[in-house]
């Protein structure tokens, strides 16, 4: 890990100069809630001993409430945005953050920005709406974004000067990677301009690809939907003769979905990853262990992230999607296909019943787990703003929530590490090979 003390310090607007409307207390044993000092830190590494121990200890600032803050919340104006494609838990968190902003912290003007960031260039998206508790009040039980969303970037300087038309103070960007780095690129314009906007990113994505985060939202929810399917999956491949239920799950870069599924799920006998490069052909490949399988068991399930296996189809599309990200071919779709064709050469019948859940376990409403993470990071991203800091996304690790800067959170991806016990558990669930030659 690329991580130094350095790299964890936040940016502040400025020094706080306004009490806290919170009722809370600022030590120990003298209330039900408590303030968070600015020198309180969540240790990074809290093992030792492991043969990867840092040179020198390195802490994230804690997350939670200030006593003293930047913006006088009477006098404040804030937005939230969504982008990127849905993800269980994001009308939660709206509602929560406007919760906090207007009942705790007596924010009045939340504005809601239409379309993710096509909603803060005017000449593309549509005007804000107002949030209200009213107008938030039953968006949690629906899956989506009631703001809507969209990928893409658009023109920094054309967004800042929105913000400063509007007289927005704080800016809340939910989203991924693709969304925090535009987060960044606005939050390092306006302070090049010397404004007094703080910008704070809360993660989102089913991929849990972001660094130095245990786990975003909606990845829980997304892999019990997930658990599902591969449960459907398993019915209808051991109800044919050598049937085989192949479902393609949510994971570009990160297998982290399929293996959760994969341990939740019981029933997989195959998990491809991007991690983890496999090969068809051959004595130690894909196909031989899928017909050993179906000749001892008669049938068999396999659990395929989106991103894995893209090296093995030769046509690959040479375009990007909109937020940059290179597009991938359909590896679900192809290994159906080459199952068949391979089997077919070998004079072994199969009946492959494909599933490709993607859009069904990204769109339902957050379970209770997401459902409280959502409400504990939004809560927090307000705490973090309304104190002044700035270009940063909400974390949670070691059991505790944090603030970690938006340049560290997107200078590489989270990915799953094929010696760690998830990886293991799928192995030793699966009996698949650990390595395919």
């Amino acid at each position: 890990m690329n991580i130094t003390a350095e790299k964890t310090e936040i940016e502040i607007l400025g020094p706080g100069r306004v009490k806290s409307p919170l009722q809370l207390v600022g030590g120990a044993g003298k209330g039900c809630g408590r303030f968070v000092p600015d020198e309180a830190r969540v240790r990074y590494q809290i093992e030792t001993g492991t043969g990867n121990d840092l040179p020198n200890d390195v802490y994230f600032e804690k997350a939670g409430p200030r006593e003293k803050l930047f913006f006088e919340p009477h006098e404040t104006r804030a937005a939230v945005v969504t982008c990127g494609g849905v993800c269980p838990g994001l009308n939660n968190v709206i509602r929560s953050a406007v919760l906090e902003f207007y009942h705790n912290y007596g924010v009045r003007k939340v504005l809601g920005i239409r379309y993710g960031y096509e909603g803060l260039n005017p000449r593309v998206g549509l005007p804000p709406i107002e949030l209200t508790p009213q107008s938030v009040s039953d968006i949690h039980e629906k899956g989506g974004t009631m703001l809507g969303s969209s990928r893409g970037k658009q023109p920094t300087d054309c967004m800042v000067d929105f913000l400063a038309e509007q007289k927005i103070n704080i800016l809340l960007c939910i989203g991924g990677d693709g969304t925090l780095r535009g987060a960044q690129d606005i939050a390092k314009e306006v302070a090049k301009r010397g404004l007094n906007v703080a910008v704070v990113g809360i993660p989102k994505t089913i991929d849990n690809d972001v660094m130095y985060i245990s786990r975003t939202f909606g990845v829980i929810t997304a892999t019990e939907k997930a658990h599902e399917i591969l449960d459907c999956a398993h019915s209808e491949a051991r109800s044919a003769y050598h049937g085989v239920g192949l479902v393609k799950l949510m994971g570009r870069d990160a297998g982290f979905i399929a293996a959760a599924a994969t341990l939740a799920s019981q029933e997989v006998n195959f998990c491809l990853i991007p991690e983890v490069p496999f090969v068809l052909e051959g004595e130690n490949g894909f196909f031989e262990a899928l017909r050993r399988r179906l000749q001892s068991a008669q049938h068999a399930v396999v659990a395929v992230a989106e991103g894995a296996g893209q090296e093995l189809i030769r046509e690959l599309p040479a375009e990007t999607d909109a937020s940059g990200n290179k597009r991938y071919a359909d590896i679900g779709v192809y290994l159906k296909e080459q199952i068949v064709i391979n089997f077919k050469r070998a004079g072994i019948p199969v009946e492959v019943k494909y599933f490709d859940p993607s859009y069904f376990v990204r769109s339902v409403p957050a379970n209770c787990d997401d459902a409280m993470l959502c409400d504990l990071l939004a809560r927090n991203a307000v705490h973090a703003a309304l104190a002044g800091k700035t270009n940063l996304v909400v974390g949670f690790w070691n059991s505790a929530f944090t603030h970690i800067p938006i340049p560290l959170a997107v200078s590489q991806k989270k990915r799953v590490d094929p010696e760690s016990p998830l990886w293991l558990g799928v192995l030793a669930t699966t009996g698949q090979p650990r390595k395919w030659s």
